[in-house]
């Protein structure tokens, strides 16, 4: 049977829960997720790069953009990023800081002349690979909500066992680990040298997990203590695909229009193995000591490890994007893209997947961003600048809970390679809910600020 969880970023789920874990619900959300991540010029003009293409990264945008290339090019980014996790459990505040680096993105395009037909002047083909979503992180929480869920100790035989139902202390520490990777093929070509036409085929890699530890120290009033620990794990991997298509038209030489559409992606396999299983009546790793008694209760002793796997499929959104650039000669451009996911679109099968298939259609929405970005040359270099904007996909939210990121750059000019560098800088606010089953217990706080330098080379070949 699959495991009945519950988890809440951003609003409370309806499902009571044995769980501290992430709900599929929001795995789900999670693996929809996209950071934007691509070469350093894309990253610092905000993605805004639906009609501009002639970037190894603008394929994962509109496919047609890699025949903006008049020959053929390489490019790699590498990342750096640094995340401050600010965690507020019941006035008492936790920071964490972490610097996790990665290769972001690594493409290439070759361009083909056309001289046979006229009408087609132009053909490229593309190859990109790119760290879509990176989901290492973590964060701790401590405080005191004056609630205990662990409030009796198994061994006790007493006629009239002790109740330590006086609340202490409760921590909470969780770590995720993995990432969303995407693997682009396109073909692009240009018609009557206006209108550029392309397509793609895109993979996706996924493996992501997710441990948990939660203590508790409770009291009789008597100074009899129970103190408790207990831990969760799960560990997903799978494989996906979608497609794309899109035009980039140029009715004049100053202005571009695109207009891009990527089909939902198909997850056909996803593999979960985890420990949140009935063993001894807790769901998950459990110890319990308390200092009447000199025996420690271990629902794992003796090798008692049970574990459980479960094979799902999920699709994800469609997404629509409509662009705009104008481009001002050599001396630079400014681009604009919207786009449009509806959350609703998620879909879980493969098990009884009903409630959470009825929490997209009643809790999510569509989602809306936009990208703005600017590129400015003096000689060989270039000055550039970025911002984003994405509505967060749950429909109670608030306006801090919709993600606002900034980002600049610039890069250089050597001839047949380019150095480029990109700072981005993002914050957003979270709630996680590692009490979900009691409705008594209000969620921890969590302000996430985000960094990111990217590094990235580019070269004619």
């Amino acid at each position: 049977m699959k495991k009945i969880i519950s988890f809440v970023v951003f609003a409370a789920l309806t499902s009571a829960s044995y769980s501290q874990s992430l709900g599929y619900q929001n795995i789900a959300t999670m693996f929809s997720r996209n950071d934007e991540n691509g070469s350093a010029r894309f990253v610092a003009m905000g993605g805004a790069f639906g009609a501009i293409g002639g970037d190894v990264s603008s394929m994962t945008i509109n496919p047609a953009g890699i025949s903006v290339f008049n020959g053929n090019n390489a490019a790699i980014a590498f990342q750096i990023r640094n995340t401050e996790i600010a965690t507020t459990y019941y006035d008492n505040i936790l920071t964490t800081q972490e610097d996790f680096f990665n290769i972001s993105n690594a493409g290439a395009v070759l361009t083909f002349e056309n001289n046979i037909d006229n009408e087609w002047s132009k053909f490229a083909f593309g190859v990109n690979f790119r760290i879509t979503a990176d989901f290492e992180n973590r964060f701790n929480a401590k405080g005191n909500s004056g609630f205990s869920s662990f409030d009796n100790f198994p061994l006790d035989e007493s006629q009239i066992p002790i109740v330590y139902n006086i609340s202490e202390r409760q921590e909470f520490s969780n770590f995720y680990n993995g990432e969303l990777s995407e693997l682009n093929f396109v073909f692009s070509g240009v018609y009557q040298e206006k209108l550029h036409i392309g397509a793609g085929l895109n993979f996706y890699d996924i493996n992501f997990s997710q441990q948990i530890v939660l203590k508790e120290n409770n009291s009789d009033g008597f100074e009899n203590t129970l103190t408790s620990r207990f831990y969760q794990e799960n560990f997903t991997n799978g494989v996906g695909f979608s497609m794309s298509a899109g035009f980039i038209y140029k009715p004049t030489k100053a202005f571009r229009i695109g207009l891009s559409y990527q089909s939902p992606t198909w997850y056909t396999e996803l593999l979960e193995n985890t420990n949140i299983i009935n063993n001894d009546g807790f769901f998950g790793d459990t110890e319990i000591e308390v200092s009447n008694d000199d025996v420690i209760y271990d629902n794992t002793f003796g090798g008692n490890l049970p574990f459980q796997e479960l094979l799902y499929k999920l699709r994800t959104p469609a997404k629509m994007t409509v662009s705009s650039a104008i481009i001002f000669g050599k001396a630079g451009l400014i681009s604009l893209d919207y786009s449009s996911k509806n959350y609703n679109g998620l879909y879980l099968s493969g098990d009884d997947f009903s409630q959470e298939n009825l929490f997209f259609d009643n809790q999510l929405k569509r989602a809306n961003s936009i990208h703005l970005g600017t590129e400015w040359r003096i000689n060989q270099l270039s000055l550039r600048g970025g911002f984003q904007y994405e509505e967060s996909p749950y429909t109670n939210t608030v306006l801090s809970d919709n993600l606002e990121t900034y980002s600049f750059g610039l890069g250089y000019n050597f001839g047949s390679i380019k150095l480029e560098l990109a700072y981005r800088k993002n914050n957003k606010n979270e709630q996680y809910n590692f009490y979900s089953q009691y409705n008594q217990v209000e969620p921890a706080q969590l302000d996430i600020d985000n960094t990111v330098i990217t590094i990235g080379f580019s070269v004619n070949i």
